[in-house]
């Protein structure tokens, strides 16, 4: 059985708030909070890479741009590869984890969500996580929503406006409330 919070919760196990060591994710949660205005405050891009680098846990590479606003509520389950475009306003709510791979681009107001509750109104306080994955050289439409345990293939491109709810294939273009494949993109299609 796995005893540690941030593994359970990257687990996908059931996390209520009135767990013992729930108190742990609430330090992440507080130390995030008080690092965001220094984010959205920032005056550079080298500043934004440096104070996410802080949030996040690790370096976020040079060829890496991050646009602000910028919000996450954890922080501390981000991945961010190499050559990775991150544009205004995205929102990562990562405590299920977050990995986004290298040539990644990622358009505005676009929501990675890793987080959920259950169904039961009983329980519903309690939160239920899974990972989101972008794989290499996918492009993440303006004001998409990427929901928890979704994986999106390389190559891919999730059209702006669009809520995935399911895998998207590598090489594949999907778009829609929810999200269905509208084509397959073959090397060299304009």
């Amino acid at each position: 059985m796995i005893k540690d919070i941030f593994e359970r919760m990257k687990a996908g196990q059931l996390i209520r708030l009135d767990d013992p060591d729930y108190y742990k994710v609430q330090e992440v949660v507080d130390r995030t909070i008080s690092l965001s205005p220094v984010l959205n405050n920032s005056t550079s891009i080298g500043q934004i890479r440096e104070v996410i680098s802080e949030i996040i846990g690790s370096r976020l590479d040079e060829s890496t741009t991050v646009f602000a606003p910028f919000f996450t509520n954890f922080g501390r389950f981000i991945s961010i590869g190499r050559n990775v475009f991150i544009n205004h306003a995205c929102s990562f709510l990562d405590m299920g984890g977050i990995t986004i791979e290298d040539d990644v681009l990622i358009g505005p107001k676009v929501n990675l969500i890793t987080e959920n509750h259950p169904m039961d109104p009983n329980d519903r306080r309690a939160l239920v996580c899974k990972p989101v994955i972008i794989r290499r050289g996918a492009w993440i439409g303006a004001a998409a929503t990427i929901l928890p345990g979704v994986t999106v293939g390389e190559n891919a491109v999730v059209a702006a406006g669009a809520v995935v709810s399911k895998d998207v294939p590598a090489n594949t273009i999907v778009g829609g409330i929810p999200a269905k494949v509208l084509k397959t993109i073959s090397i060299g299609d304009v």
